[in-house]
């Protein structure tokens, strides 16, 4: 092991951990860890603890300074009343719609307020309308916005809601104008080919996701190829070699050969843009390229943990994304795995397969445990498919920098070096629709801490298999029988489900079953990918009645992912919502039978909104009934009351949960069970605490899919229960 592999681990834990205290306790930790330090040094043997308690000194400070920037200053100050203000930012990351698609969110560092107080703090702007698109990174604009505190855990000084357009104050700087110029090259070049490989090529090239198909993004993530699609060291990786490759061919020394591949690294980075992702991504490369480049594992863990400490010590927040470790992860185990499994794969197989088997399965192993923490899943299809993606990746980036680097000069040219390049994406694209669709490409595995100590288990047990023959076996068989018992336990979907809220986001998207194969749907949610990626868990390859509520985004955007792949019989809308019509509009009640299930559908009340003209859904089953409400406000909900709420046993409350509730409405239903629909960190504070609290004093039971993700009615033996997929 790396000596500055302790020092990065104990860096990395005292950030993680102190970025949610207060800044007196940071600075607490870091006195505690000098005095340490300064005793242990007088020990002889004391070399490695002491360089540890330096670094966890070292990154309490920064921890410390971090969190005085962002809670103390002037924009706390104005945040803590709701002060309105004209505030100079520089912005720091591309304009991005945010989660719910209503607003554009943007990144930037404060560096003047009201035209006078000079300062430097990291906020975030919540804005909206068409003056934000086109803004690149270190721009600086002024807007007249409303202070706002941020969420809790979020290390920025203040939100910014901003009012109006922003007033542009400064071109982007030569770096991001040129990056822009490139990638928009890229997008044209890449405008022959058909939609998948169109958008997928800038996507694998710079990671640039904005033309990508949502389908093709959905197979990637099934699939265990979502890594293509952001800028990583393989990347950088792949042009380094493709440099060495050409100089070593023309003959060049190898100091020269070193150079010209830095410099097309450097190049790399500026066409995808030097954003901190970016520059993490490059540093990560460089590690792993020239780790097993040169064969020198113990100096590349050495530059691993020097990476990962200037780093965390530079952006304390690191400590925090997923991203970071997963780069980290994926490196460390190509520098630690990939070296020992290619040499024993090599016994058996040509030594360019034993490399490329064990760099990928080394890479997928090491990033497992962080998959787990953020998804509850495990690809099983994830290898296989990274090693049939794996020939196509690199001609398809080496062809799509060079059409991104020849695109301005030579519009023509570019598009021929596309050409080639979509037949190695049209590889890729296959790979991945193929591996989604494989049953059991993906499954359920517990998540959190239970999770990860299940996963190191097994991954123990493996590891004695290699070891102690003579014990492995017991030990193999009775983890295997335990893993076996809990991925039953927590199969999806849940035995006995007769109606599953899916976690679309902010948004509604419900499936009722209605025999194999068959269900059931009520909205659609906000996203193609996310209902089609709910209702393939679900099994359902038939749609017997879609019914879209209301045309709002959250409940309809979706329905493109509820036709891929399956078929759709009736489609029931509102008659008087506003909007094109498409489907049979519900202009009086009807009543459908379906196997196991009895769907009542209310024409809309006559009331004002196109809330309030949702269609209502009643769902019957013979053990009980469920209410689907859309986004009914109070004016509808009094009416449904005049006219006789039918009691059920499920409410999906009304509108994700907002406080525009009527009580009696509420009492009415006599429902035991309420579920929640609603996008995590919305920006309308839904669900309302008013609701919540109202529906628990009536005796119902919450479940928020923000907080529980999938959840799952299920009826066995008469009984009723409410079976969450996890977070």
């Amino acid at each position: 092991m790396s000596p500055l592999a302790l020092p990065a681990l104990a860096t990395w834990v005292t950030t993680f951990v102190l970025l949610f205290t207060e800044l007196r306790t940071a600075l607490v930790v870091a006195a505690l860890a000098a005095v340490a330090a300064g005793v242990v040094a007088l020990s002889p043997r004391g070399r490695v603890a002491t360089g540890v308690l330096v670094c966890v000194a070292a990154a309490s400070v920064a921890v410390g300074l971090r969190l005085h920037v962002v809670r103390d200053g002037p924009l706390t100050d104005l945040a803590a009343g709701g002060a309105t203000a004209a505030v100079e930012v520089v912005l720091t990351d591309d304009p991005r719609p945010s989660k719910q698609g209503t607003r554009t969110v943007v990144k930037a560092t404060a560096v003047r307020l009201d035209a006078r107080l000079r300062l430097s703090a990291p906020v975030v702007l919540l804005a909206s309308g068409p003056g934000w698109r086109g803004l690149l990174p270190s721009q600086r604009v002024r807007v007249i916005a409303r202070v706002l505190p941020p969420g809790e855990g979020d290390l920025v000084a203040a939100l910014l809601a901003v009012r109006g357009p922003p007033e542009v104050l400064s071109p982007p700087s030569p770096v991001q104008s040129v990056a822009s110029a490139l990638r928009a090259g890229l997008r044209e070049a890449a405008g022959g080919l058909a939609p998948a490989e169109r958008g997928l090529l800038p996507a694998l090239v710079v990671g640039d996701t904005s033309t990508m198909v949502p389908e093709v993004e959905e197979d990637f993530t099934a699939a265990g190829l979502s890594h293509l699609t952001a800028v990583s060291g393989s990347n950088l990786a792949v042009i380094a070699g493709a440099a060495v490759a050409v100089t070593r061919f023309a003959g060049l020394p190898l100091p020269v050969r070193a150079v010209l591949a830095a410099l097309a690294m450097v190049g790399f980075a500026v066409v995808a843009r030097p954003s901190p992702s970016v520059l993490r991504a490059l540093l990560m490369g460089l590690i792993a390229a020239a780790a097993l480049g040169t064969g020198r594992r113990k100096d590349g863990l050495a530059a691993l943990s020097a990476t990962v400490l200037a780093l965390l010590l530079f952006n304390p927040e690191l400590a925090r994304s997923y991203g970071f470790a997963l780069s980290v992860f994926a490196t460390g185990g190509i520098l630690v795995l990939a070296p020992r499994w290619r040499d024993r794969l090599a016994v058996r197989l040509p030594i360019l397969a034993a490399e490329a088997l064990a760099v990928t399965a080394a890479a997928q192993v090491a990033c497992t445990p962080i998959l787990i923490l953020m998804s509850g899943e495990l690809s099983l299809a994830a290898i296989p498919a990274n090693l049939l993606a794996a020939p196509a990746v690199a001609p398809a980036t080496v062809l799509g920098f060079a059409a991104a680097i020849v695109a301005p000069v030579w519009t023509q040219g570019a598009s021929w070096l596309a050409v080639p390049a979509g037949y190695a994406l049209g590889w890729i694209v296959t790979v991945a629709r193929t591996a989604a669709g494989v049953p059991g490409a993906v499954i359920s595995w517990p998540a959190g801490a239970h999770g990860l100590i299940l996963l190191g288990l097994l991954g123990g047990a493996a590891f004695l298999a290699t070891r102690r023959r003579t014990v492995a076996v017991v030990v193999v068989c009775a983890l295997v029988a335990y893993v076996g018992v809990r991925l039953l336990a927590a199969a999806w979907p849940p035995r006995g489900w007769v109606l599953v809220a899916c976690d679309v986001g902010q948004g509604d998207a419900l499936a009722a079953a209605a025999g194999p194969g068959s269900a059931v749907v009520v909205d659609a949610g906000p996203d193609p990918a996310t209902v089609d990626r709910c209702l393939r868990r679900l099994g359902v390859r038939r749609v017997p009645i879609l019914v879209l509520t209301h045309p709002h985004a959250d409940h309809v955007d979706g329905v493109p992912g509820v036709r891929r792949g399956r078929t759709v019989g009736l489609t029931v809308i509102s008659p008087l919502a506003p909007g094109p019509d498409r489907g049979w509009p519900a202009r009086t009640a009807a009543r459908w039978r379906l196997p196991g299930v009895t769907v009542d559908v209310s024409a809309p009340v006559p009331a004002v909104g196109v809330n309030n003209a949702s269609v209502v859904v009643r769902l019957e089953w013979p053990h009980g009934s469920a209410l689907l409400t859309g986004d009914v406000e109070a004016e509808a909900q009094r009416e449904l009351v005049r006219r006789g709420v039918p009691r059920v046993d499920v409410l999906k409350v009304p509108h994700h949960g907002s406080a525009d509730q009527d009580a009696a409405f509420l009492a009415a239903t006599g429902a035991r069970t309420a579920l929640v629909s609603v996008g995590e960190d919305n920006d309308y504070g839904h669900p309302a605490e008013a609701t919540t609290s109202r529906l628990r004093a009536l005796g119902m039971r919450v479940f928020r899919t923000d907080e529980a993700g999938d959840l799952a009615v299920v009826v066995r033996s008469g009984v009723w229960t409410v079976v969450s997929r996890g977070r």
